[in-house]
C-alpha cells in the first residue's frame, strides 16, 4: 500500500479543532481530492441547520429530505428542533470556499451538534461554517416537478418513489421493515425499524409495504415531468426478509417489482436491487425480472464482527455462504454488476472493533482485495452512528476521519492494481462530477467522460 502520511494518532488528531483537522488532513492526505476529505468528515459527522437553511417541506421551491430506508441523523426526530417540522434539505451541493471545492454532493445527516453548521450570511447566500468560518457556497436541490404531482389516492411521489443523488436515482424503499429483529439479530448499526417507528409515531406517511400500482403511477409521473432524464437508475431494497412478505420470499417479493417496472417502461431506467445474498436460483430470478445490478451487501469484513455485529445474518446465512453467494451471483449477472456495499467505519466500532485505524484499514483491504481480485468491485456507505443502534449509541463520534482517509487511498489502489474500472450504475466519477452522496469514493476515482 502506498505512503497515506504519518499518523498524529487518531485520538490526538480527533481532539484538534474540527478546522485545524481539516486542515491537517488535507495537507497529510493531498493525494486525495479536498472535496473527498470533506465530504467524509461531513458525512461521519452530519451537519447542522440555520432555520434559515431548512426546507417548506412539499410546499417549498427546495427538495426536502425524504428518510427514504434509514433515519441517517445523528438525533431522533423529537431532538432535531425545528428541523423535525421544516425539513432540512435532501443533500447539499459544496462548491468555492478557500479550498476551491468543485461541485459536491452531500447527503444531509442531521447533527444540532455539529461543527459544520449551514447557514445564510448577510447576503442572503448558504454557507457552510466551521469554527465559525466560512468554507463553502451552499446549493440547494431544486423542488423537481414530479414531486409536485401527488398519485390517485393523495400520496406523495416522495413518499413512494424519492429520488436521490441530485435526481440521479429512484430509490424504492418497498420493504420499510425488516425481519432481523430484536437485538439478537439486527445488524447493530442499522437503525431500519426504528426509523420506521419513529415516523409513525410523528404522523408522517410511511407506508410500510408499497403496492406495486403505487410504485408504477409515482413512475409514471416521474417518466412524465422528469423531461431532461436526470433519473436514470432505480433501486428497490427494504429490509431482508426470512419469512415471506404478502406470501412471497424475497426474492419474488422484490422481484415482482421489478417485472412490473420493465413491463411498463422498458429500458427507462437501470435496474438495481439491494437484497441479501441469495442462492443462485434466487439471484437469476432477479436478473429474469429485469434487475441488471444486484448490492448483496457484506456489510462488515473481519469474521469476528460479521457475527457480532449482524448476528441475524449470521445466523440464517453466515459469513462464508454469504460470501459464496456474492462470487456466484458474478455467473448470473456478470461479476462488475454485482455491488455489495459494506459500512465503512464499523471496523472501529467499540466495544468489539479494531483501536487501531491501520488494524482495521488491513482488515477492510483484505476484502476489498478479496472481491476486486475476482472483478467484483465493493462500494461502501460511510457509517453515520445513528443513535438508537448499539454501535451509535456506543461511539456517537463514529470512527476517525484517519480511517475514512486511508480507505479511499487503499480502494484506489486496490481497483487500480485490480484493473477495474468505476462500478456502473452510480453516474460519473471523480471530483466535481460524482452524484453518489452517501460516500466520497466516486468522487475519489479518476473522471471519465461522459458516455
Amino acid at each position: 500500500m502506498a505512503e497515506v502520511g504519518v499518523s498524529l494518532g487518531a485520538t490526538r488528531a480527533e481532539q484538534m479543532p474540527r478546522g485545524e483537522l481539516l486542515e491537517d488532513a488535507m495537507q497529510r492526505f493531498g493525494h486525495l481530492p479536498p472535496e473527498a476529505i470533506l465530504k467524509e468528515d461531513l458525512l461521519r459527522t452530519g451537519m447542522a441547520f440555520d432555520d434559515s437553511a431548512l426546507t417548506d417541506n412539499e410546499d417549498g421551491e427546495v427538495k426536502p429530505k425524504s428518510y427514504f430506508i434509514f433515519s441517517f441523523d445523528h438525533r431522533e426526530l423529537p431532538e432535531l428542533g425545528t428541523a423535525a417540522l421544516r425539513r432540512p434539505p435532501e443533500e447539499i451541493v459544496l462548491t468555492g470556499g478557500p479550498f476551491g471545492l468543485r461541485r459536491t454532493v452531500v447527503s444531509v445527516r442531521v447533527n444540532p451538534a455539529s461543527p459544520y453548521r449551514v447557514a445564510a450570511g448577510e447576503d442572503g447566500l448558504l454557507r457552510l461554517h466551521v469554527d465559525g468560518r466560512a468554507i463553502a457556497d451552499v446549493g440547494l436541490p431544486p423542488m423537481p416537478e414530479y414531486y409536485r404531482h401527488a398519485l390517485g389516492n393523495g400520496k406523495q411521489v416522495m413518499e413512494v418513489a424519492p429520488t436521490i443523488q441530485w435526481g440521479y436515482l429512484i430509490y424504492l424503499t418497498v420493504f420499510r421493515v425488516c425481519q432481523y429483529f430484536g437485538a439478537k439479530e439486527e445488524c447493530q448499526y442499522c437503525d431500519i425499524n426504528h426509523n420506521w417507528r419513529q415516523h409513525k409515531k410523528a404522523g408522517r406517511p410511511y407506508t410500510g409495504v408499497k403496492p406495486v400500482d403505487e410504485v408504477l403511477e409515482a413512475l409514471a409521473i416521474i417518466d412524465e415531468y422528469d423531461t431532461a432524464k436526470l433519473s436514470t437508475a432505480y433501486t428497490l431494497t427494504g429490509g431482508s426478509v426470512t419469512k415471506t412478505v404478502e406470501g412471497l420470499a424475497e426474492a419474488d417479493f422484490y422481484g415482482r417489482y421489478a417485472k412490473a417496472i420493465e413491463e411498463r417502461f422498458p429500458g427507462r431506467w437501470i435496474g438495481k436491487v439491494v437484497a441479501q445474498a441469495l442462492p443462485k436460483a434466487d439471484v437469476q430470478r432477479f436478473f429474469d425480472y429485469g434487475i441488471r445490478i444486484y448490492h448483496p451487501n457484506y456489510e462488515v469484513w473481519d469474521k469476528r464482527l460479521f457475527e457480532l455485529y449482524c448476528p441475524g445474518k449470521e445466523r440464517y446465512v453466515g459469513r462464508e455462504e454469504w460470501h459464496r453467494r456474492i462470487l456466484d451471483a458474478a455467473d448470473v449477472f456478470g461479476a462488475r454488476n454485482v455491488i455489495p456495499n459494506f459500512v465503512a467505519g464499523v471496523e472501529m466500532a467499540a466495544p468489539h472493533g479494531f483501536t487501531e485505524v491501520d488494524a482495521a484499514i488491513e482488515s477492510t483491504a483484505e476484502g476489498l482485495e478479496y472481491f476486486m481480485s475476482r472483478g467484483i468491485t465493493p462500494r461502501f456507505t460511510t457509517w453515520c452512528p445513528e443513535p438508537t443502534t448499539p454501535l451509535g449509541r456506543a461511539n456517537p463520534q463514529g470512527a476517525p476521519l484517519e480511517y475514512h482517509l486511508k480507505l479511499l487511498t487503499v480502494y484506489r489502489e486496490t481497483m487500480e492494481r485490480n484493473k477495474l474500472a468505476a462500478p456502473p450504475g452510480y453516474g460519473l466519477p471523480g471530483a466535481g462530477n460524482a452524484v453518489f452522496s452517501v460516500s466520497s469514493f466516486m468522487d475519489t476515482l479518476p473522471p471519465e467522460p461522459a458516455g
